[in-house]
C-alpha cells in the first residue's frame, strides 16, 4: 500500500487554528495550512537574508561565514543592517519559522485526534533557541549577547562564554542538562539495540515479539519499562536535556556573574565540616 493511499483516509477537513478551509490543503503527502505557508515565508526570507549577509562578508567559505549580532553599544535598540541589523531580522525570521512549524504540528495533531506531545516537544527546542537569542540578551540589556550565526564563529562564542565563567561545567544546571543528554543517549541505545536484535533474528528464526524484549531486560536488570514506557521515558529525558541546557545559559550572566566554581563555596561552608 503506497503512502499516499494510506494517508488518504486521514485527510479530514477541519482542525485548523487559523485560516479555516482556505488554507486546509496538502501538497503531495504534506499538509500545508496557514502556518505551513507562514513557515515557508519566514524560511525563504531568512535564508535570503543569510545569503545576503554572506555576500557582504569577506568569504563564501561555509565554515567561516559569520553574521554577528549588534555591538553591545546598541543595547536593545535596532542596529544598522550591516552592523547587526541583519542578525536581528534573521532572528525574527527564525523564530517565526520555528513557532509556525510548531503550530502546524498542532493542527495536524488536531486533525488526527492525537495529543499535543509533538508540538510541545518541539516547543522545548524553540525555548532553548529563544533563551539564547532573546531571553538572555534582554536580561543582560543588549542584543550583542546573542550568539553569531556561523559555524566556527558560533563555536568560538560557546568557548568564550564558557571561559568567561571559568569552568562552565561547574554550572549546576549545566550538570543536570549533560546528565539528561547522556541518559537520553543511553536509553536510546538500549531501546534501539533491543529493537534491532528482536527484528533481525538469526536465519531461519522468527522475528521476536515484545514479550521477548520485556523478558530480556527482566533477566538482565530485573525490570522492563515496556514498549510504551520506553518512549515516555525517552520523551522525558530528551525534553529535560533541552530545558536544562536553556536554564544553564539563562543563569549565566543575568543571575550569576562570577566563576561557577565559586558557586559551590556553600558546600564548603556547611556547618558539618567545622
Amino acid at each position: 500500500m503506497s503512502m499516499l493511499s494510506f494517508e488518504r483516509k486521514y485527510r479530514v477537513r477541519g482542525g485548523t487554528l487559523v485560516g479555516g478551509d482556505l488554507f486546509d490543503f496538502w501538497v503531495g503527502p504534506f499538509y500545508v495550512g496557514f502556518f505551513g505557508v507562514l513557515t515557508l515565508f519566514f524560511s525563504v526570507i531568512g535564508t535570503a537574508l543569510i545569503v545576503y549577509g554572506a555576500a557582504l562578508g569577506p568569504t563564501w567559505n561555509l565554515w567561516q561565514i559569520n553574521i554577528a549580532p549588534p555591538d553591545l553599544s546598541y543595547g536593545l535598540g535596532l542596529a544598522p543592517l550591516q552592523e547587526g541589523g541583519l542578525w536581528q531580522l534573521i532572528t525574527i525570521c527564525a523564530i517565526g519559522a520555528f513557532v509556525s512549524w510548531a503550530l502546524r504540528q498542532a493542527e495536524i495533531a488536531r486533525k488526527l485526534g492525537m495529543g499535543y506531545h509533538i508540538p510541545f516537544a518541539f516547543s522545548v527546542a524553540i525555548f532553548a533557541f529563544i533563551s539564547l537569542v532573546v531571553i538572555r540578551p534582554v536580561l543582560l540589556g543588549a542584543w550583542g549577547h546573542g550568539f553569531p550565526y556561523g559555524i566556527l564563529s558560533h563555536l568560538d562564542w560557546v568557548s568564550n562564554v564558557g571561559y568567561q565563567y571559568l569552568h562552565f561545567h561547574y554550572n549546576p544546571a549545566h550538570m543536570i542538562a549533560v546528565s539528561f543528554f547522556f541518559a537520553t543517549v543511553f536509553a536510546l541505545s538500549l531501546h534501539g539495540s533491543l529493537i534491532l536484535s528482536a527484528t533481525n533474528p538469526k536465519k531461519g528464526e522468527r522475528v521476536k515479539t515484545p514479550e521477548y524484549e520485556d523478558t530480556f531486560f527482566r533477566d538482565t536488570i530485573g525490570y522492563s519499562i515496556g514498549t510504551l514506557g520506553i518512549h515516555r521515558l525517552g520523551l522525558f529525558l530528551a525534553l529535560n536535556a533541552g530545558f536544562w541546557s536553556a536554564v544553564c545559559i539563562i543563569l549565566s550572566g543575568p543571575f550569576w556573574t562570577r566563576g561557577w566554581p565559586e558557586w559551590w563555596n556553600w558546600w564548603l561552608d556547611l556547618p558539618i565540616w567545622s
